[in-house]
């Protein structure tokens, strides 16, 4: 299988055709005969676990389909799936009892650009089914597994005990190839640490000439640095996101390379954080998205350019050939890049609501602080993006709130925990 991240939807034109292949095998891998229903499986879009202990099913949300090995290791109880770096959702396990055939599981990166799944099972099993579905209906692709007992398939013993079976996405199989060992038993910090985690960018306003708002002796470059530190040393401290920012010390960083560094990061959330200026009289703070209308421009622009991606003429004699009709796969691939930028806008909405509920207990807030505004930080189509004004410096009590290390750690708190929240949510959990 190709390259191309056709599950991200602003494909470059180097990767049309590979996207359009893939596009191809999807098409045929819908009609296949769906595999029947389990016990205790929801019919969900990401991770899924559910059966007895004659079979089970274990499904994994992806980013994109991708090839993939599996392997149940001889003489263990311990099924190993092996794939390229490649974003998860997995099942939900609440208790310490079996689901099934299942008794825990864990993934996460196990080299440089690539990815490992392990299963503990309740006994020897076999893999009997396993196949990636591909994205279908706004919904992500997943990585379904089946597998039974070795009892139960006393024919495959020997075979299913002597050797791993490899499966690629088209279901190749490739006995006799030694399966990976995996890496010895971590406790839960370290196995926590190799975990795939959301990225987070923080974008402190304002720096180096660009003070920013000044008055009451507070520069909003300076107190808008120190809260964001503030907030990412939390952030990193709960071990469940990767932090970057635009800028850590005083330095000046130019509007569309902010918005850039956020896009290129793959972030999964941008925060920028600024302080307001206006009459004594307001105060409080106030977070902004982007404007609906201009979020609906960029629908518009990214149904171009997936158009554009698409227009090499070699590339397209090419794609004619294997696929058959160009206007199809355009007209998919249009149709995903307006998909994502509206996915990203309910996934902004989701997050300023958050916001707004823990914030508002922590420090005073304008009496509509949910707002829209056509700053240039918040027009990607990519990344799901707001802008927080923390205070008015311009409000004597806002302030001397900004200048205070106490109100920091309180209102950083609040931060963090809206932003727990908003990834618990079932918007933020999709594959970006």
């Amino acid at each position: 299988m190709g390259t191309a991240n056709c599950g991200r939807t602003l494909v470059r034109r180097s990767t049309a055709v590979a996207c359009a292949a893939l596009l191809a095998s999807t098409m045929g891998a819908v009609a296949q005969a769906p595999t029947p229903r389990l016990a205790g499986v929801t019919a969900t879009s990401s991770g899924a676990l559910g059966g007895d202990i004659n079979r089970t099913r274990f499904v994994i949300g992806l980013e994109r389909s991708v090839d993939f090995s599996v392997s149940a290791l001889p003489n263990t109880s311990r099924v190993v799936i092996d794939m390229p770096e490649v974003k998860l959702q997995m099942p939900t396990m609440t208790g310490a009892a079996p689901i099934g055939l299942v008794k825990s599981f864990f993934g996460g990166q196990s080299a440089a650009g690539k990815t490992r799944v392990v299963i503990d099972t309740t006994g020897p099993v076999v893999v009997e089914a396993a196949k990636v579905e591909p994205a279908k209906d706004g919904k992500p692709a997943r990585l379904v597994l089946e597998f039974v007992p070795v009892d139960a398939k006393a024919s495959l013993k020997k075979t299913a005990l002597a050797a791993p079976v490899g499966l690629g996405a088209q279901g190749v199989v490739a006995p006799g190839v030694a399966p990976p060992m995996p890496k010895p038993a971590q406790r839960p910090k370290a196995r926590d640490a190799g975990m795939y985690k959301p990225i987070i960018v923080i974008d402190p306003g304002h720096g180096g000439h660009d003070s920013g708002a000044i008055k009451y002796g507070t520069v909003e470059k300076e107190v808008v640095l120190a809260f964001s530190l503030k907030l990412r040393e939390k952030l990193e401290a709960s071990g469940r996101y990767k932090v970057l920012m635009t800028r850590d010390t005083d330095k000046f960083v130019p509007l569309d390379e902010r918005r850039s560094f956020g896009d290129n990061s793959r972030a999964a959330l941008f925060i920028a954080v600024h302080a307001d200026y206006a009459g004594s009289g307001a105060r409080g703070a106030t977070i902004y998205s982007l404007k609906d209308a201009t979020s609906k421009n960029l629908q518009r622009s990214a149904k171009e350019e997936a158009s554009v991606n698409v227009l090499s003429q070699k590339e397209l004699e090419g794609v004619k050939k294997s696929q058959g009709d160009v206007g199809a796969v355009t007209g998919i691939l249009q149709s995903l890049a307006q998909r994502e930028v509206a996915a990203n806008k309910d996934r902004t909405e989701t997050f300023s609501k958050s916001v707004i509920s823990f914030m508002g207990a922590s420090t005073a807030m304008q009496s509509n602080p949910d707002r829209e505004a056509n700053f240039r930080v918040l027009k990607s189509a990519k990344t799901p993006s707001v802008l927080i004004e923390l205070a008015y410096v311009t409000n004597q009590q806002d302030a001397q709130n900004l200048r205070s290390e106490g109100w920091r750690d309180k209102v950083s708190s609040s931060l963090v925990t809206a932003v727990h929240n908003y990834f618990a949510n079932q918007v933020a959990q999709l594959p970006y």
